[in-house]
């Protein structure tokens, strides 16, 4: 697997990635008929990532938390649905690390979960 964010390669892979493909629909047309049947009006498809990492040194979250801060970021990823290695603009939603422990003077922060939303 290959991870990039603006060309640079994530210095700490996740310990979980998950690509999903979703259908976006417009909100006006898109309906259901009194009989349940769908009428779909499908306006794109987009990728949306999601990132879960085990425990990390701080200075790893940090290289990694500074890597999605811009508004938006190219991201080098495996795409499930093409079968290849993609570069695709996203953008990073909410992301939470809580610390978990200081050992030995090092400050480790647990499980740093990111989902990242195609533009």
């Amino acid at each position: 697997m290959y991870l990039a964010i603006n060309d640079i390669e994530l210095p700490r892979y996740p310990a979980k990635f998950v690509c999903k493909v979703m259908d976006l629909d417009d909100g006006e047309t898109t309906t259901r008929t009194a009989d349940g049947r769908l009428t779909r009006d499908r306006v794109a498809v987009k990728r949306q990532l999601e990132m879960t990492w085990a425990p990390l040194k701080w200075e790893e979250l940090s290289a990694i938390l500074q890597l999605m801060r811009d508004e938006f970021v190219r991201v080098t990823y495996p795409d499930s649905e093409t079968g290849k290695i993609e570069t695709k603009s996203f953008y990073a939603g909410d992301r939470t690390s809580p610390i978990a422990i200081e050992r030995n003077g090092v400050m480790w922060w647990q499980g740093l979960e990111v989902t990242m939303t195609e533009e």
